[in-house]
């Protein structure tokens, strides 16, 4: 059998952060306790409770001298503040990640503003995420559950609502519910607040399982984040989930020819190896293990016999100051990720794990092996121990500076990605340099949301830097406002009239919908809708919407571009020609009164007037004597007037006549002239569209 183990496998970065810092605490002979379970793995909480670390469940059970450490996923709002009042000591090991959703809803929330959390009700970090909450809450699991909470709380799909989700919450699940709620709600604000490495790990997750006969998750049966990677596995392959090694003894492998592996968040990496031994044990002393390799001696071990260090040059290091730049080629990357590399001296190099990358998430573990060169600057050395301490990171970031100064002088335009929204504007990484962008320059609209940017990528310019302070300020305006004149360019030189389009809704007003189709945007006035009478825009489109239009008029000295979306062949004239022409007898509905006559509507979209004349075969003193509202008749068409659209309809044409001569005189003596009659139409449509 052939295993292959997903390299997001293990520890996230926030759960070793949180690991790191009790382990820390203890080694300086603090006494540590922790509020609640500091993460979702029985065995790391088994070995923690080993070296004296209690689980506590309030803050009034900690004891004197101790500190009290905050578990990964965060906790209440009051439980802190409580925390905080008592004068407990403490650390706070919550994922940053998810502390930056705790300020999200605190500063986007509102007592008239709902937040809509996609994740796990009873979760500690949905409640925890929830008591940011200035206004209602409501959770959901899944887009069901979503279209049921909007559709019971009819003020949700109008008024402005917040919607956020879990870190561990399921990519596939939450791309569905986002599209969804901008189909339910008219005003979401959404922030997509999946951990990055969670998105990741779960798509590595599916592709193992696409590509293996079954999948192993191993990880804690109470972690959301590893029950999320076994229901995203489960639909491609048999998919099983271990805490140890010792539950594989009651899984049958036999069937399989080739395995994948991954692991929760949770995970440490000595249990993903003790799986990994274990499996290969059950299967076959030769099963390969592709991919990942926990054991950092046998690599070391494997790379140094393959060089002749004694043929390495014997240069001294007398010479190589601190900042100088040299290539390293990998030895071997340790389980704690320092990096041991061979710079072609006689002294060893290596790189410390916080030397490695200005990213928090980068693992060398996954992104190194050994025979890769490095490019490296120099430290410190330390010649009676014969070692020498090198960074990748600062060389990376000396060559990322002079790309951004060598931009800001030449115009060029770079790429990057939408790192973190803060006050005043956002932070985008270009090649690990974080480019300040004003919220003025971040995008082509004032009023185009900041957060819905946030890991996506990015075009800018740079238009300032102070050297000093390896500061840079950049413009995404810029290159929107290049890449729009020039699609607005060539969209005026060969636009015309009656030319369609498929564009996107991007704005609602009450007086119509603006529509990009494809670099400019045209409006769709709310009479170009629709053939019914509608109350608002937002009866037919919805922003984000795909829609097909037609130039209906151009105006190239003031740039507007007014579209169609109502299709001629549907107007209700055409069906009313074709289903009802002058002569024939239509089913008609009463629908209003006025002192001559009766409306009535034939079909969606058109009413005709019964005259009172035409209403009975006798005399009647008003219209109400025979008709009510809702009643349904038959009514024969007697005129249709396309222009001015109007249409005639009589009851009494298919009445047999019982005073003709009273009947007569009654039409002489009622007759109205056809101005006021049209002026009647107009004022009862008006007040009509007003209701």
């Amino acid at each position: 059998m052939k295993i292959t183990l997903a390299k997001t496998a293990g520890f996230c970065f926030g759960v070793d952060r949180a690991i790191n810092m009790i382990h820390s605490m203890l080694d300086s002979g603090s006494r540590v306790c922790t509020l609640g379970p500091i993460i979702h793995n029985p065995q790391v909480i088994e070995e923690l409770e080993q070296k004296g670390v209690n689980v506590v469940s309030s803050p009034e059970e900690v004891e004197p001298g101790h500190t009290l450490v905050i578990r990964t996923h965060g906790v209440p709002k009051a439980l802190m503040e409580s925390v905080s009042a008592a004068g407990t000591e403490y650390a706070d090991a919550t994922c940053p990640f998810v502390k930056k959703i705790h300020r999200i809803v605190a500063e986007n929330s509102a007592p008239d503003i709902p937040v809509l959390i996609a994740g796990n009700a009873s979760h500690p970090e949905v409640e925890g995420i929830k008591s940011y909450a200035a206004g209602e809450v409501f959770v959901f699991n899944n887009e069901k559950e979503l279209e049921s909470i909007v559709n019971n709380n009819s003020e949700l799909s109008s008024n402005k609502v917040i919607v956020l989700s879990q870190t561990t919450f399921d990519v596939k699940e939450w791309q569905n519910c986002v599209k969804k709620v901008k189909i339910l709600c008219t005003n979401p604000l959404i922030f997509d607040t999946i951990c990055c490495a969670t998105e990741e790990r779960q798509q590595k997750a599916v592709s193992l399982a696409r590509d293996n006969d079954a999948m192993l998750i191993i990880g804690g049966r109470t972690s959301s984040n590893t029950a999320k990677l076994k229901s995203v596995c489960e639909p491609f392959c048999p998919t099983f989930l271990v805490e140890t090694a010792e539950e594989l003894k009651n899984i049958d492998f036999s069937g399989f020819r080739s395995l994948g592996v991954t692991a929760g968040a949770s995970t440490p990496a000595r249990i993903i190896k003790e799986v990994l031994t274990t499996m290969s044990d059950i299967v076959n002393e030769t099963t390969p293990i592709e991919e990942k390799n926990f054991d950092a001696a046998e690599a070391q071990t494997a790379a140094s016999a393959e060089q002749d260090f004694s043929a390495m040059l014997e240069e001294s290091l007398s010479s190589m100051s601190n900042d100088q730049k040299v290539v390293g080629v990998v030895v071997a990357v340790a389980n704690n990720g320092e990096i041991q590399v061979d710079i072609g001296r006689k002294h060893a190099g290596y790189i410390p794990l916080d030397e490695y990358s200005n990213d928090p998430t980068a693992d060398p573990l996954t992104e190194v092996k050994a025979g890769d060169k490095l490019n490296l600057i120099i430290m410190k050395t330390n010649d009676q121990e014969g070692t020498v301490m090198l960074s990748k990171r600062r060389f990376d970031a000396i060559k990322a500076w002079d790309d951004i100064v060598a931009a800001s002088e030449s115009g060029a335009i770079l790429d990057g990605v939408v790192a973190e929204v803060i006050r005043g504007g956002i932070l985008v990484v270009c090649n690990g340099i974080r480019v300040f962008v004003p919220a003025s320059l971040a995008t082509a609209s004032r009023n185009d949301s900041l957060e819905d940017m946030l890991k996506k990528p990015v075009k800018l310019r740079i238009i300032e830097v102070t050297p000093q302070r390896k500061r840079a300020v950049g413009s995404i305006r810029a290159v929107l406002k290049e890449t729009r004149k020039a699609a607005e360019e060539a969209f005026w030189n060969q636009a015309q009239v009656g030319q369609v389009y498929t564009g996107t809704v991007k704005s609602l007003k009450p007086y119509g919908a603006f529509v990009d189709i494809g670099g400019v945007d045209g409006m769709v006035h709310v009479s170009e809708m629709s053939w019914e009478r509608i109350k608002t825009p937002a009866d037919v489109m919805k922003v984000g919407d795909t829609v097909e239009v037609f130039i209906t008029a151009l105006n190239r000295e003031e740039n507007r571009i007014s579209l169609g979306y109502r299709k001629i062949e549907d107007s209700p004239w055409e069906k009313l020609k074709n289903e009802y022409p002058a002569g024939s007898v239509a089913k008609v509905k009463i629908v209003g009164f006025t002192a001559f006559g009766a409306f009535a509507n034939i079909i969606p979209g058109i009413d005709g007037l019964i005259h009172i004349s035409q209403i009975a075969n006798r005399r009647i003193d008003k219209p109400q004597d025979v008709l009510a509202i809702g009643d349904e008749v038959e009514a024969k068409v007697t005129d249709i007037d396309f222009d001015k659209k109007r249409v005639s309809l009589s009851i009494r044409a298919l009445l047999p006549e019982e005073a003709p001569v009273e009947a007569a005189q009654d039409t002489e003596e009622k007759a109205v002239p056809i101005e006021e009659l049209a002026q009647a139409a107009q004022q009862e449509a008006a007040q009509e569209s007003a209701e």
